[in-house]
């Protein structure tokens, strides 16, 4: 029997309360269930892994391919599953509450809305609409009546702009407007990471993976709830085939194939259905 949908969202609310978890970011159907399979707790989407599955860059897919991309997912494996939902796709607070409600009845249980304009002459929103994209954000999933949780990233230091103060002041400004946790991607350092911890305190803070260096246990001893990888396991992926595919192209062997996996094992996982 599925799980029910609210079901997943509690589980997923409960996860953020103590401790420090993984979110791993499956691009599409296989991926996630691969991932439920290694006894992951929950998943995330990722904007480009999910891009790049579709032949497309990041951020150039439309707002319906992201939703049913969404329901895919949600509906394909027993775990929660938080949206990477980009700007929210429109500028306007108003936009991004419309958006926000359709994403809540993908079945999701979390959905992250970051200030990043998309425009490399000014990649950031004003924080003062950042904050009422947030808000209303906020407001979109209360009316729904569904327990589906908010995440505001802060992108500035993807964007060059690596203020800590900035962004301590705007993730905390965000949690002000109903954010349920907070995310800047790109911050890597203990002292910039502990300065986000306890600017957003008693809220959680999603760190995401930049360094291979980075574990578990060291995030977790300075405070960070949640740990996302973004497009780095589709990255991995995509450096396997790339690795093969070149090796066919220009020297004409098939070493690569060596490491690939086993078909029989992929047939047994799959084989044993999403709640494998």
């Amino acid at each position: 029997m599925p799980i029910p949908t609210a079901a997943k969202r509690a589980a997923f609310r409960k996860l953020h309360e103590s401790g420090c978890f993984v979110l791993p970011n499956p691009w599409d159907v296989g991926s996630a269930r691969l991932l439920q399979h290694l006894g992951f707790q929950a998943l995330a989407s990722t904007s480009s892994g999910y891009a790049w599955s579709t032949g497309r860059a990041d951020n150039q897919v439309a707002c319906d391919d992201v939703l049913a991309h969404l329901t895919m997912l949600s509906a394909a494996v027993d775990l929660p599953i938080n949206a990477d939902f980009e700007a929210g796709f429109a500028d306007d607070p108003q936009g991004v509450a419309a958006n926000v409600t359709r994403a809540v009845a993908t079945g999701i249980a979390g959905l992250s809305i970051e200030n990043s304009t998309g425009d490399a002459q000014r990649p950031l929103y004003d924080d003062a609409l950042g904050v009422e994209r947030i808000r209303a954000a906020r407001a979109a999933i209360d009316a729904t009546g569904e327990d589906v949780m908010l995440v505001a990233r802060c992108e500035g230091f993807l964007w060059g702009e690596r203020d800590l103060v900035k962004t301590a002041a705007r993730l905390a400004a965000f949690a002000e407007a109903g954010a349920d946790c907070l995310y800047a991607p790109g911050v890597a350092t203990e002292a910039e990471i502990t300065t986000l911890v306890k600017a957003v305190t008693p809220k959680p803070l999603n760190v995401l993976v930049v360094q291979p260096g980075m574990t578990v246990a060291a995030l977790a001893d300075l405070g960070v709830r949640r740990i996302s990888v973004g497009g780095a396991l589709a990255r991995s992926a995509w450096a396997g085939f790339l690795e093969a595919a070149r090796e066919i192209a220009q020297g004409g062997t098939f070493t690569a194939f060596a490491k690939a996996a086993k078909g029989g094992e992929l047939n047994k996982l799959f084989g044993a259905g999403p709640g494998a």
